[in-house]
């Protein structure tokens, strides 16, 4: 069943952000892959995680700049999950990326203007 896997939070001030989330919730930031993309360590292991990152703000439609928490959701196939989200009202902002070694990711806009994202976990993607 699809379920939400990943989390990021956009900013504009990735330092600030940090700052923040540090002090407020004792959030631990490691860089990982692109420049200004951390991964975000929680630290609490009594309880299930969601993986989350900090990244700098973008647009994934243009002259819209992320705002918010960004939900990805995973899914068993990216290619049925197209059609679904195309058959049901929603629209690709993000045509498929593959993220070597984390598998395929789009982005796309729901029926009420909210940008999802999904991905097929896939850690031999190429």
């Amino acid at each position: 069943m699809p379920n939400v896997a990943h989390y990021s939070i956009n900013a504009d001030d990735l330092k600030r952000a940090q700052k923040f989330y540090q002090g407020a919730f004792d959030w631990k930031f490691e860089p990982w892959g692109p420049p200004g993309f951390y991964m975000i360590n929680t630290g609490d292991e009594s309880s299930p995680r969601i993986l989350g990152s900090l990244q700098g703000r973008r647009e994934l439609v243009p002259g819209q700049k992320m705002t918010g928490y960004e939900c990805t959701i995973s899914v068993p196939s990216i290619t049925k999950t197209i059609a679904a989200i195309k058959e049901h009202g929603g629209k690709l902002i993000m045509q498929k990326t593959v993220i070597a070694g984390v598998g395929s990711l789009v982005f796309f806009e729901d029926t009420e203007g909210n940008s999802v994202g999904a991905m097929q976990y896939d850690k031999g993607a190429e």
